[in-house]
């Protein structure tokens, strides 16, 4: 009786993921068979562009959203653990020491920059404070980790989550042609992407979009920034309960800012490293992860909608370029300093 009650419930559950998801996997196959055939401008690019045309060129239907949040996020950390197969434990522990130098000044100049811009454009200290937040560690898990924390109103963070959204995407079409153009080397390619790019998916992207080995140095840059937000969000909270002494309502919600899928990856890396996993498997489960990005990025464009970008007004979008052009050209002037790029 039990197994009976509680089935349809578990199918329709899955049931509302189906539309968005087949979308998702159409484009996302389309946009990796074209890749292959295009490797100069690569699958991920592909499925960004591909989202964003049938986005803003078609009305979505509301039965996709879903499945459309569910490859973007679920499936984007599937894809991340699955990278961690493809990497030794001792490499990976030695790049994200490597790059703690780099990475912590990012995040200084992130914050600096976002509350400077905030006070000048008359941005709402809440707003500036999620912007900055998202563009120095993890872009839009960021700004839902702190959400919390701030309490800010859903009119904020949409404009948040719309800002740092947008310059994801102008991450991975720009930073590519850039590096070549910079002359880096996969390694620095690899340490700016991976502080200098908001979000996990972007970083991939562009990341392998660049070469093989810049993009594990870029995962790898990455998964160590995003574990910062912890201390991030005990620092707001903080400073938070101290602003809200005397008040019953004050007390910040900590939940969810462990990033687990940081946890799948270093298991990942720890099984290959332990020599647990078969030689024959590291190749297909390296596809099976670049599958996953192209369809977690083609579900970001299906997420894109350009129009309401464009009413979000030109402060919080200026507050977003200068936090994340000052975040980028950073990291590059450290890495020279540090002779790393």
């Amino acid at each position: 009786m039990p197994l009976a009650a509680t089935t349809p419930l578990r199918h329709g559950r899955h049931g509302r993921l189906l539309p968005g998801l087949a979308l998702s996997l159409g484009l996302a196959a389309l946009a990796f068979t074209l890749g292959r055939a295009l490797p100069l401008v690569g699958g991920a690019v592909l499925g960004i562009v591909l989202g964003l045309l049938v986005r803003n060129l078609m009305p979505l239907p509301a039965s996709a959203a879903p499945g459309v949040r569910f490859s973007s996020k679920v499936l984007l950390q599937a894809a991340v653990i699955l990278l961690g197969f493809g990497l030794d434990l001792h490499q990976v522990l030695q790049t994200g020491l490597s790059s703690l130098a780099v990475t912590l000044a990012t995040l200084s100049v992130a914050f600096l920059t976002a509350w400077a811009l905030a006070r000048l454009l008359k941005v709402h200290h809440v707003l500036g404070t999620l912007i900055g937040v998202g563009t120095a560690i993890c872009g839009g898990s960021a700004i839902a980790a702190v959400a919390p924390i701030l309490r800010p109103d859903e009119h904020d963070t949409a404009l948040a989550m719309s800002t740092i959204f947008l310059f994801n995407l102008l991450a991975v079409l720009l930073f590519p042609p850039l590096g070549h153009l910079l002359g880096l080397s996969d390694a620095g390619f690899g340490l700016w992407a991976g502080t200098a790019i908001n979000d996990t998916s972007s970083v991939v992207a562009a990341g392998y979009h660049y070469s093989h080995a810049a993009g594990d140095i870029a995962t790898v840059v990455k998964l160590a920034r995003a574990t910062l937000i912890i201390p991030i969000c005990l620092a707001l909270a903080g400073w938070q309960l101290w602003r809200a002494r005397g008040r019953d309502d004050g007390r910040p919600d900590l939940g969810g800012i462990v990033p687990w899928f940081i946890l799948g990856f270093l298991a990942a890396s720890a099984l290959r490293s332990a020599g647990l996993v078969p030689a024959t498997l590291l190749g297909p489960l390296h596809l099976a992860a670049e599958f996953l990005i192209v369809l977690a990025l083609t579900a970001i464009g299906l997420s894109a909608d350009l129009r309401r970008m464009a009413a979000t007004g030109a402060r919080p979008l200026l507050l977003g370029l200068g936090t994340w052009f000052a975040v980028a050209t950073s990291s590059l002037l450290v890495q020279a300093l540090l002779r790393q790029a």
